[in-house]
């Protein structure tokens, strides 16, 4: 009997620890996306696309990495750094608003080209003929007003220009004759408003409309409304109110309770949509193109599954219908460099469909290569990139023809879509690549190549990367839920395993829009369907950029760093001018924005876009590379070189205050808090988290000894970290704080996390004053902030906070953040900034390398109390597994990489040993 009980147990033990081992890498869903933030994402780094999975259309929403707005071009003003001590003196006198009215004219960066207006619009103008009560609009198509957010959310995505809008209304008979307002709140950009043919309104800005029209210009029954709308950029027409419960619309003056609503169907004829370039400061992230596979008789369709597996990088759709089984497979390889598509069913010959190229870019063209291909050919409006995507179908029995750029598949047996992109992008200097050629190297990498040899391919070179890397913790039983029903529990429920998922998902993104040799990934990664996307689609240097990267190191995916190393040399070159033109100092500067041509002048507004240390935070990233491998030629040849050209910079910029007689930074800012100020605090722990790198690193090269000696003695002058009156970390030089201030933005928590030096070993007063602000900052944040603030409390070692943060998170959209349903972060809208962030924050709950310590579990909550990692990376050269059970460690093995000291700390117990390079240690939950 004894017997027997000892074996069931061990027969459990085996059952648990085969649960554990299953990995939870789907996401999966019973229906069709409808929404951009429902379709699955898929890339190899340069090419991203969105797959909807639909059984009657099937749209593929796809981009390039490099089709971008914009052209090469000067970013800074030469000669702004004249103005720079006037500016500085200003703002010591206590007069910001000066500071910021000189600042805005004479210190921002240059505008990209900005045409003259007034020509076009007297074009545009000058015939009225469609205001008119009686003009025939029968032959004008209709679209959906007011639509908040631009004319872009109701199918117009590209249309700039001048529109005209039309429609009627009928005035009461019970009225009484007296002036009417006409309410339509927001038009962007310019309105030219009719009644009945005559003027009543005109304004050029974005603020509300209420135009009062003269009783006599009304008539009882019909009367005819027209408008025409100028927009030069960005989203266009007639927005209304964003509360869809309040309508535009007719009511006489005083009783608006009396308002006929003026929302719906509105005749639209568009006049010019080439309106006069808007300059702007920095470039937008483009859409590039549509693929819509298109089949024909689906009505009954049954057995609907939508995937992506994520340990393959492969998204699927099946589905049957009259007794056939179909399958879709997709997936972007990166040894082809195509989009791979395949389409099968379980019975010969039933598949039938047609294959059709469209893109949001205005004046695009398909056309014929040869008998299985077409060519999409694409243009940015607002620059010089252009763009062609070739498209080829080949088949397992049945027919293809071409019919007017449209691939029209009969029934096959199977049919394989591949789909090329290439654009005129070289570098950031230079646009004279051959767009096609792309294309045409990847379909001949095809050729002779079956299907399964394709993605055979793709799969063992995503696994090499993907597979460093597993995370299980709890068991995976909630996997039989459909993702966006997991989202819509995890908060409530016991699924640990969805976290660990996330974990992966967001490597899984990273992997995909971040590949070496590639551009970084932006604030969505690689995937954006509209031509003015959100905040540019580009790289935020103030966070979102760094926060992209958080998870490379720690979770195994160093290489994935490559592309934002290689951005950062290119920022180094650019860097130096906007130094020389705009503060006269050596070295390189970054402020808090950059884009594919890498500007890095300041922009926006002078009361957040001078911000001066953007480039001082890229440069963690290449010394965590070195924290994390130890590898000394990267230092010398990559890092070092970079980092000590950004010191040069804030070893000529950082001034004495007058008031204290410390070194600070100004006119800078503490980002999206404050405005243009003297000395905030995130500043100053950047910039000295910057000269530490610099000078611990010349002593690990053995160079430069006169510069460390220079930089020891400005890092002492620098302004402190200091704790304010409500026993908070001050967020500038004045003890000015608003303890009821809930703004995402953390700034000054910067030098406890992502950065060290506030840390509870050696400053532990001033971590408990940064904890104070966190908790007056409060929890709710948008998403990448959720991300940020995970991190944090995983830093003040309180899991269950951490856990909260978490769960924030990784619930459904209402309005504000969260995850959508393909759980993309939301800002709102998407920012992809908030995966990564989320990703290594539950990576930073299981373990810590910011101190001299390695912390196992240093934030375990009672959630994830069971679990393995393996693969995990911490400072040092580490590379670690871990397993856990109720809440306890069990099981720890450490790979030296390097052959570095190895310092463990868990449970009040610390471990120290010698290590050889690649050496092997394990210990036990008591670190024996």
């Amino acid at each position: 009997m004894i017997q027997k009980l000892k074996f069931t147990a061990f027969a459990t033990a085996i059952c648990c620890l085969q649960i554990l081992h299953a990995q939870d890498l789907k996401l999966w869903y019973k229906q069709p996306a409808v929404k951009w933030t429902e379709a699955l994402p898929v890339g190899n780094g340069r090419i991203g696309a969105m797959i909807f999975g639909g059984v009657e259309n099937d749209r593929i929403q796809f981009n390039e990495e490099t089709l971008w707005s914009g052209a090469p071009r000067n970013y800074s003003r030469p000669g702004a750094y004249n103005y720079l001590d006037s500016i500085r003196q200003l703002l010591f006198a206590g007069k910001q608003k000066e500071a910021e009215a000189l600042a805005e004219r004479e210190f921002m960066g240059l505008k990209s080209f900005e045409a003259e207006r007034s020509g076009w619009i007297a074009t545009v103008t000058a015939d009225k003929k469609y205001a008119a009560a009686n003009f025939d609009d029968s032959d004008w198509k209709t679209m959906t007003v007011p639509h908040w957010d631009g004319w872009e959310t109701v199918g117009f995505e590209a249309l700039d220009g001048a529109v005209w809008l039309r429609t009627s209304f009928v005035l009461p008979e019970n009225w009484k004759e007296e002036d009417m307002v006409f309410d339509f709140n927001r038009i962007r950009d310019w309105d030219y408003t009719y009644v009945n043919g005559q003027l009543v309104g005109s304004q050029q800005n974005a603020e509300g409309r209420k135009y009062t029209v003269a009783k006599n210009l009304l008539q009882k029954g019909k009367n005819t409304i027209a408008i025409l709308v100028l927009n030069f950029s960005n989203k266009g027409g007639v927005y209304g109110y964003k509360d869809t419960a309040i309508h535009t619309g007719v009511y006489p003056k005083g009783r608006e309770t009396e308002k006929i609503s003026l929302n719906g169907q509105w005749k639209y004829f568009v006049l010019n949509d080439n309106p006069p370039p808007v300059g702007t400061y920095q470039a937008d992230y483009q859409p590039f193109g549509d693929l819509n596979l298109q089949f024909a008789n689906t009505t009954g369709f049954s057995n609907y599954k939508r995937e992506l597996n994520i340990a393959d990088a492969i998204a699927s759709t099946s589905y049957s219908l009259a007794g056939v089984e179909y399958k879709r497979e997709y997936f972007v390889s990166a040894p082809n460099q195509a989009l791979v598509t395949r389409i099968t069913a379980n019975r010969k010959a039933s598949i039938s469909f047609s294959a059709v190229l469209t893109s949001p870019h205005r004046s695009y063209t398909v056309e014929k290569l040869n008998a299985n291909t077409v060519v999409l050919s694409v243009k940015v409006r607002v620059g010089e990139l252009k763009g062609k995507s070739y498209l080829q179908v080949k088949t397992v029995g049945g027919t293809v023809i071409i019919d007017n750029g449209k691939l029209i598949i009969t029934n096959a047996d199977e049919a394989t879509v591949f789909l090329t992109v290439g654009t005129n992008y070289k570098n950031y200097k230079d646009i004279t690549a051959d767009p096609s050629q792309p294309c045409v190297a990847a379909l001949k990498s095809l050729e002779g190549k079956t299907y399964q040899q394709v993605k055979a391919a793709h799969v063992a070179e995503y696994k090499k990367w993907f597979n460093t890397f597993s995370i299980t913790m709890g068991d995976s039983k909630k996997a039989v839920l459909p993702t966006d029903e997991r989202l819509a529990n995890f908060a409530n429920g016991d699924d640990p395993s969805f976290a660990a998922l996330y974990t992966q998902y967001g490597r899984y993104l990273l992997i995909s829009s971040s590949r070496p040799g590639t551009r970084p990934a932006n604030l969505q990664g690689i995937w954006n369907d509209l031509t003015n996307p959100p905040w540019g689609s580009k790289y935020t240097t103030n966070i979102n950029a760094e926060m992209n990267y958080w998870p490379a190191e720690l979770l195994n995916l160093s290489p994935m760093h490559e592309p934002l190393f290689d951005m950062i040399s290119e920022l180094a070159v650019t860097g130096k001018q906007t130094a020389k033109d705009h503060y006269n100092a050596p070295g390189w500067v970054l402020h808090h924005n950059t884009d594919l041509w890498r500007g890095t002048a300041p922009i926006n507004a002078a009361n957040h876009g001078i911000w001066v240390t953007g480039g001082a935070w890229l440069c963690q990233h290449l010394w965590e590379r070195y924290l994390f491998t130890q590898d000394k030629n990267f230092l010398r040849n990559r890092a070092y070189p970079i980092m000590k050209e950004a010191a040069l910079f804030f070893n000529s910029f950082l001034i004495k205050d007058p008031k204290t007689g410390y070194l600070i930074s100004t006119p800078s800012n503490s980002p999206e808090q404050g405005g243009l100020v003297a000395g905030p605090t995130m500043d100053h722990q950047i910039i000295r988290a910057l000269l530490q790198h610099v000078i611990e690193a010349s002593e690990i090269l053995n160079v430069d000894v006169a510069l460390r000696a220079t930089l020891k003695e400005k890092y002492k002058q620098i302004a402190p970290n200091m704790i304010g009156k409500h026993g908070q970390l001050q967020e500038w030089m004045q003890d000015v704080d608003n303890p009821n201030n809930k703004h995402r933005h953390i700034s000054h928590l910067w030098g406890m996390y992502p950065g060290n030096e506030i840390n509870y070993d050696e400053t532990p007063a001033m971590m408990n004053a940064a904890k104070q602000s966190l908790i007056f900052r409060g929890d709710e944040a948008t998403g990448w902030s959720l991300g940020w603030k995970i991190n944090c409390w995983a830093r003040f070692k309180d899991a269950e906070h951490a856990f909260t943060m978490v769960k924030m998170l990784l619930s459904p959209v209402k309005g504000g953040a969260g995850s959508y349903p393909n759980l993309f972060d939301a800002h709102p809208p998407f920012q992809i900034d908030g995966n990564f962030g989320g990703a290594a924050g539950i990576a930073e709950m299981l373990v810590q390398s910011h101190t001299k310590y390695i912390d196992i579990l240093p934030a375990l909550p009672a959630a994830f109390a069971n679990g393995e990692v393996k693969g995990i990376c911490v400072r040092g050269g580490f590379v670690m597994d871990m397993q856990w059970s109720n809440g306890k460690l069990t099981k720890l093995k450490v790979l030296s990489k390097a052959g570095t000291e190895l310092r463990l700390r868990y449970n009040g117990k610390t471990k120290t040993i010698k290590t050889s390079k690649n050496g092997v240690y394990t210990f036990d939950g008591e670190l024996k």
